[in-house]
């Protein structure tokens, strides 16, 4: 393995004093346990790892091919010197597993649980696989330095040197290099295996285990929270003693012991309820406050206060004394912003979210030119809000005023995106404050927000609203522009249209930005969450109300959807369209939904505008520190009722009698400036005149313009038939990909029993035939892989598949490793991104709804554990999905994958609902597929992504198809068919003579066959309708004429009659039918529920369709004709 090594020489003061002091915690705690330096550098190491994943990578080859292998966990191999039984020394290397989810108490167990075993020879084999790095000391024998051998599969070696004093003061007696502050030291070298780790690399990990053994990122806190120790009042050792320093300690008298104690109790009390005491609302409600924040009752006196060092105490606020820090400590966690973060489970955030709150650190005070600009920008807000109030008087608009400071929090935010490397910011809000946020954040121009208070049609960006489409209302609209920040930078914002339903856009902004943070070329999808930040706007009723909002906030840290942090804005102001907090809201808080998640929440008044910018800049630099969401509550009011026509009194009669007398933010904030010499009262006057006129004479040159001819565009078509494209393959190239898809590395153990399932591929490609569903999807997604389109699949259980059908995952039998084939195609020029879901339905579709709408080049697909499932999901359908195109003239290739059929399992999992979407099917706005072979399934998918006219595809996929022999497919369907959106019986030709003809859709084809074989010549034609939407004419008038002769065009669903297909395709098969052919329904009766909930009874009922559909004992319309007095009800069945 070609590897090379970084070295760095680390100081190691700190590591020796805070090694002792620990120690002497243990001992005086009564415990045996000691801490060693390779305790704590080892544990160092397995922290820096979690930073930086990639020394724990490595290369392997398959049939010559490298693949990277990116290990999910840490696995740390130790190297432990042993005797052997003939008195020789060796190393063996056993490994701490899955060392990153430890404690330090439980990784200290760990490691010496492995080195009494290695020295009393009772290592097991398992005790020495899946290391993903080691560590070796030889510093114990005296090497200074060492350059280790790199074991196979491991990404790095970590060899520590002995330690010591520089080599060239070692003859200088110890006492003189005190006193000069020459300290100990000792050379860590990374040896690593430098086909996937660069030198960069390596470096900047042993810089973060040099920054944690000198104590940063609370590195020793977090081994005392392990260690379950009580706190140490000693300050953190970085360097060496400086001259003559000795240590002394004395007796320290009991009361002073208990006064300290108490204190630190206050300042718990601070950080944990000091949030109640908080100025919050603009409104002047008092805080409730909380008697823990009061030191009388502790006994702390001013005098006793006066004699507690704050060092003792771990706060960063000033003072020399607690009596000098408690006043900081009011004004920190008591003004108008307030901090919620003792609830987060990390230590390492908690203390640097200490420090950074503590410190002041994004709270400094704000030049003079700095906050004209804020003024500036708030006179900009709220001149747009009066303006629209006086010249469009009562039409809605749901105004910002009472947050107007949302505004100036956005572009701060931006700013802060933008300098860490940001590409694009993707907003996403309900309809308050939403034009402002058009106008001053995305740049959308005043005169196209006029146009729609002037009743024309939508004009965005100069194209006209598309053919057809509906549009929407005003505030619902999106839009993207280029913002450009103070220090010239350009960068893409965008706002994501939305509907009333409020919340429910959340998930689809974290699918678009992780769509902008994923790099999607080569056979790597590389995810940079630097590269976009997802901004969530939510209402303080909806917050708390909306279960979407828990649903998407539990997406955050998985795997398959993490955006590296989404800043969360709550406009909160205070009432809920007419219901008061009480009724909204079983908690304190409208943020507290977001403490289940360990998300940080500030709080903050919106009449204060320094301190709403200061939550943004410690919210932007938390993201950028912890890759985690923040919520920022900001706590506001709404100047008007819900909307502007509304009179909110009737409810809320006193908290509107203090607003109507309330000045607006920046009234307030002008009169700050102008006491403090910022600027004068004319001058704040005369600006805010000035951007009120600069509006009145847009909208006068605008409504000048308006009878003026403009240049005539052509629409965009919702609807037309699209070029098609050509998805068969060649047979050889096929066989490939099969070949490729059943590799995996050498010494990689497949489950015996899968083993034998995936076996069965090969020969399925053979004259024998045989390939089954899941077999055709891997090939289709293989090959689309191969020809450049990134694929994006995920859903519950989709990596095994509901059905165990999929496996495109593989786990190894023996060490749980996984390995994707398909991941690894050595062809592939896209990647492919591949996921279970949680158990979601809303959030997670919403968020492939966004990702595949920013991602217009790539297959995303979404599958339901059963087609059932996709109720849970339905706003996600009914408004962004199917409708998008019409009202915003946004859509996307989402394509669904719901498995749907009667198979006996009850009411819940038999049908995807296909009615529901045929119901919502129009302007050519969506795909509906039922296909009933492998072959099709395999068409569909490759037709999809190669498709340039984009539109969702929902495919009802098969339960009982995915085994059945009579459904499989052969190699030549594959190699030389297509997508056929009707498939004619494939004994047409003896069938031309058919009186009946029976069309169906989806899995009841294979039950009407099985019976028909019964019957022999006698037996109807049977049609299949693969393609429901858009309804192939052609096609199916091109079958039903091959049957000159017939009589009875029956129409076959598994389904109730007010559901499945039917009450869609009727009126077409009537249209189609000849004069004189008689059209019927064959299937289940009118239900509530889609199916019978026992065995026995969906037996029978189904037996009962397939003998009507075949015409089993049926008088044919010639017989009904000459026997006038016989009359059938076709398809009406039993009951």
């Amino acid at each position: 393995v070609p590897t090379a090594t970084t070295f760095r020489v680390m100081a190691v003061g700190a590591l020796e004093e805070r090694r002792r002091r620990l120690n002497a915690g243990l001992q005086a705690a009564g415990r045996q346990d000691k801490v060693s330096f390779t305790h704590l550098i080892a544990y160092a190491l397995v922290q820096a790892t979690k930073q930086h994943p990639v020394m724990g990578h490595t290369l392997i080859a398959q049939e010559g091919t490298p693949y990277r292998v990116q290990p999910e966990g840490i696995a740390l191999g130790l190297a432990v010197d042993v005797q052997r039984k003939d008195g020789s020394r060796g190393l063996v290397v056993p490994v701490i597993k899955r060392a990153d989810t430890m404690d330090f108490a439980a990784f200290h167990a760990a490691y010496e649980a492995l080195v009494e075993k290695a020295r009393t020879n009772r290592l097991m084999p398992d005790d020495f696989v899946g290391a993903t790095m080691s560590l070796t000391n030889p510093g114990g024998l005296g090497t200074v330095a060492s350059v280790p051998r790199l074991m196979a599969g491991q990404g790095s070696i970590i060899a520590v040197g002995a330690i010591g004093y520089p080599a060239e003061f070692s003859a200088v007696p110890e006492e003189r290099l005190r006193e000069f502050g020459i300290g100990k030291v000792m050379t860590v070298s990374s040896t690593y295996d430098h086909r996937v780790i660069q030198g960069a690399e390596s470096g900047s990990f042993l810089g973060t285990v040099d920054h944690l053994l000198q104590g940063d990122q609370g590195f020793y806190e977090l081994v005392e929270e392990g260690l379950q120790l009580s706190a140490i009042s000693y300050e953190l050792v970085k360097s060496a003693p400086g001259p003559g320093r000795q240590e002394t300690v004395g007796p320290v008298a009991p009361e002073m012991l208990y006064h300290v104690a108490a204190a630190m109790a206050l300042i718990k009390a601070f950080r944990m309820h000091g949030h109640l005491a908080a100025k919050l609302d603009p409104l002047g409600t008092p805080p409730i406050g909380d008697p823990a924040l009061d030191p009388g009752p502790l006994g702390l006196t001013p005098e006793v206060m006066a004699a507690i060092p704050s060092k003792v105490l771990r706060i960063a606020v000033p003072g020399r004394t607690l009596a000098e820090s408690l006043p900081h400590l009011q004004r920190t966690y008591c003004g108008t912003i307030a901090y919620e973060i003792e609830h987060i489970g990390t230590h390492e955030e908690r203390v640097w979210l200490r420090e950074k709150i503590e410190s002041g650190a994004y709270r400094q005070p704000m030049g003079a030119e700095e906050q004209r600009r804020l003024l500036q920008r708030l006179t900009a807000v709220e001149a747009l809000e009066r303006f629209l109030h006086k010249a469009y008087l009562g039409q809605k608009r749901f105004s910002i005023e009472g947050l107007d400071m949302l505004v100036p929090m956005l572009d701060l935010t931006i700013e802060r995106a933008a300098e860490t490397g940001a590409r694009d910011v993707v907003i996403g809000m309900a309809h308050r404050g939403r034009l402002n946020v058009l106008a001053h954040t995305v740049g959308r121009p005043y005169e196209t927000i006029f146009a729609e208070f002037e009743g024309g049609r939508l004009v965005e960006g100069g194209q006209l609203t598309p053919e057809g489409g509906t549009g929407d209302v005003k505030y619902h609209h999106g839009a993207e522009g280029a913002y450009v920040t103070s220090q010239g930078k350009a960068i893409t914002v965008s706002l994501s249209p939305n509907p009333s339903h409020l919340e429910f856009v959340s998930p689809v902004v974290d699918g678009r930005a992780r769509a902008k943070q994923t790099q999607r070329r080569g056979r790597e999808a590389h995810h940079d969450p630097s590269a976009a930040l997802p901004v969530a706007i939510h209402g303080d009723a909806a917050f708390a109300g909306q279960g979407v909002v828990a649903e998407t906030l539990n997406l955050g840290a998985l795997k398959g959807y993490r955006t590296g942090g989404t800043l969360h804005l709550i406009t909160n102001n205070q009432v809920g369209f007419t219901t008061d907090m009480e009724d909204a809201r079983s908690t304190r808080y409208a943020s507290d939904l977001a403490k289940g998640f360990d998300i940080p929440i500030i709080h903050v008044n919106a009449d204060d505008p320094e301190a709403c910018l200061s939550s943004v800049r410690l919210a932007m630099a938390y993201r950028e520190r912890f890759h985690q969401d923040l919520v920022i509550d900001l706590v506001g009011y709404r100047r008007h009722g819900h909307n502007e026509g509304d009179e909110p009194a009737y409810t809320q009669p006193r908290m509107y009698e203090r607003i109507r007398n309330l000045p607006s933010v920046r009234e307030r904030y002008a009169e700050t400036l102008v006491a403090a010499g910022v600027l004068t009262r004319e001058e704040a006057d005369a600006e805010s005149a000035a951007a009120y006129q600069r509006l009145v004479d847009i909208q006068q040159a605008f409504k000048a313009s308006m009878g003026k001819s403009v240049p005539k565009e052509h629409p965009v078509r919702l609807s037309g038939p699209g070029l098609d494209v050509e998805t068969a393959l060649a047979p050889e190239f096929i066989s490939a990909l099969n070949e490729q898809l059943l590799s995996w590395p050498e010494g990689f153990t497949v489950h015996p029993k899968l083993r034998k399932q995936l076996e069965r591929r090969r020969p399925a490609l053979g004259p024998e035939g045989g390939i089954d569903w899941a077999h055709a999807e891997a090939l289709a997604l293989a090959s689309l892989l191969t020809e450049g389109v990134p694929i994006r699949l995920t859903g519950q259980d989709t990596e095994r598949g509901t059905f165990s059908q999929r496996h495109l995952v593989l786990h190894d039998a023996e060490t749980g490793r996984t390995w994707a084939p398909i991941q690894q195609l050595p062809g592939a020029l896209a990647p492919m991104e591949l996921h279970n879901s949680p158990l979601s339905e809303l959030a997670t579709l919403g968020f492939e709804y966004g990702y595949s709408a920013a991602a217009s080049e790539a297959l995303v697909l979404w599958e339901a554990q059963f087609g059932d499932f996709i109720n849970g999901g339905q706003v996600i359908m009914d408004q962004f999905l199917s409708s998008g195109l019409s009202k915003w003239g946004l859509t996307t290739r989402l394509t669904l994958l719901l498995p749907h059929g009667y198979e006996g399992q009850g009411p819940e999992h038999s049908s995807a609902r296909l009615e529901r979407f045929l119901q919502l099917a129009a302007e050519g706005n969506i795909r509906i597929a039922n296909p009933t072979t492998p072959a099709q399934y395999f068409h569909l998918l490759r037709r999809q992504a190669r498709r340039t006219r984009q539109r969702p595809l929902v495919v009802m996929t098969p339960k009982s198809l995915l085994r059945l022999p009579q459904a499989a497919s052969r190699l030549e369907e594959l190699a030389h068919g297509a997508w056929r959106p009707v498939l004619d019986d494939p004994a047409a030709e003896q069938r031309r003579d058919s009186t009946r003809v029976v069309l169906c859709s989806g899995k009841i084809y294979y039950d009407l066959v099985a019976e028909a074989e019964k019957m022999g010549d006698d037996r109807p034609a049977i049609v299949r309708v693969e393609q429901l939407y858009t309804f192939p004419w052609p096609e199916t008038r091109e079958v039903l004429g091959k049957y000159p002769g017939m009589e009875e065009l029956v129409w076959v669903q598994e389904e109730p009659r007010n559901m499945g297909a039917w009450t869609y395709i009727e009126p077409k098969l009537r249209e189609m039918a000849a004069e004189g052919v008689e059209v019927s329904y064959v299937g289940r009766p009118e239900r509530a529920s889609p199916a019978e909930g026992y065995p026995a009874a969906h037996i029978a009922e189904q037996n009962r369709i397939v003998r009507e559909a075949l015409g089993a004992g049926r008088a044919t319309p010639a017989e009904k004709r000459r026997v006038p007095d016989t009359v059938v009800v076709a398809g009406e069945g039993k009951g």
